[in-house]
């Protein structure tokens, strides 16, 4: 039975749906080799019935790379779950997070903090099924929810069914009135929370997530957590990952820098257009490079009017890229 570390949950990106793909996550693997990576969001039902080659595929480079499930049955979780390890993934994660109209109308996703007896029996059963570990993404709460009484009933339910991990989004969900984009802005943060739930279980490991941004940020968390995970900055500044491995771990980057980056990637969008893929499916993850640096916006109009076509190659991506290029060894300013 293969159990987390706090050192395995330290740092990762979090599960982002139609961001997180097997493309952004090969991106954001070659510019840290230790930030632990998550799919999408995918129903339990999706991945037995559906195209699991699609929906779960994943390239070897992504490791170590978890597989986000979202679904309320115990016995479909569980046999998600072990098509999922099945296919190589390190962890399974069920989402207790999202707000989506979608999950709402599915009664899983955040509505499941308000029922962690099943959760807990969600965790039991995909315990059961596989051999990797097994954790939960939640929120603190939800509407009316006191965030004390929800996140503690939550967390003894899934600790007496051996969950491995707890990463805490450190917000409310409200599942009327707020849209999903919403929910990631506007309830108020609340990282004392997560921190009385980790001295409450100190043999727990319990990771934050939530407006989380600069390196700086990191190390507070740090001192009183296990983990910490990164979205929409680790999208949008995808450089950032650079600073993970030597930061946090000690380790050197895998790359210099985003050039160095991106001719890391190469053989990778050559190997998915050869497959009859599309560059668009790797540059739309690519927007977010060279923030500040001149050039950074004609790369990005580069990319929306060359790199988009079914018959667009690597050439159209370099040369989006010497828009940049040209200016490297010239100071930095803001476009």
């Amino acid at each position: 039975m293969s159990r987390l570390s706090p050192q395995d949950q330290r740092f990762s990106v979090a599960p982002m749906m139609d961001w997180t793909d097997r493309h952004c996550r090969v991106v954001h693997r070659l510019m840290s080799r230790r930030a632990r990576l998550y799919t999408e969001m995918v129903t339990a039902q999706a991945v037995i019935r559906g195209d699991r080659q699609r929906l779960i595929g994943f390239d070897a480079i992504e490791h170590p790379v978890a597989l986000q499930l979202g679904g309320n049955d115990p016995a479909l979780l569980a046999q998600a779950a072990r098509i999922g390890a099945d296919f190589g993934y390190d962890e399974i994660n069920l989402n207790c997070g999202c707000p989506s109209d979608r999950v709402q109308g599915g009664a899983f996703g955040a509505c499941l903090m308000r029922e962690p007896a099943l959760v807990g029996d969600c965790v039991a059963a995909m315990k059961a099924a596989v051999a990797i570990p097994v954790t939960v993404k939640c929120r603190i709460g939800v509407d009316d929810q006191d965030p004390e009484e929800a996140l503690d009933a939550l967390t003894v339910s899934v600790r007496a069914a051996g969950v491995d991990a707890l990463i805490v989004h450190a917000r409310k969900a409200w599942l009327q009135g707020l849209s999903p984009k919403e929910n990631r802005e506007v309830p108020p943060l609340d990282y004392g929370r997560a921190y009385r739930l980790k001295a409450a279980n100190p043999d727990l490991v319990v990771a934050i997530n939530g407006g989380i941004r600069a390196p700086d940020d990191w190390a507070g968390h740090l001192a009183c957590l296990d983990g910490v995970m990164i979205g929409r900055e680790a999208y949008q500044n995808p450089e950032i990952l650079l600073c993970v491995d030597p930061q946090l771990f000690g380790d050197a980057a895998p790359v210099a820098d985003a050039f160095a980056m991106l001719e890391a990637l190469e053989p990778h969008i050559a190997a998915h257009l050869e497959a009859g893929g599309r560059l668009h499916a790797f540059t739309r993850h690519l927007v977010g490079l060279f923030p500040g640096r001149r050039g950074a916006r004609a790369f990005r109009r580069h990319l929306a009017e060359h790199c988009v076509g079914t018959d667009a190659g690597l050439a159209d991506l370099r040369a989006a890229v010497a828009h940049v290029a040209r200016y490297d060894d010239m100071p930095l300013a803001a476009e």
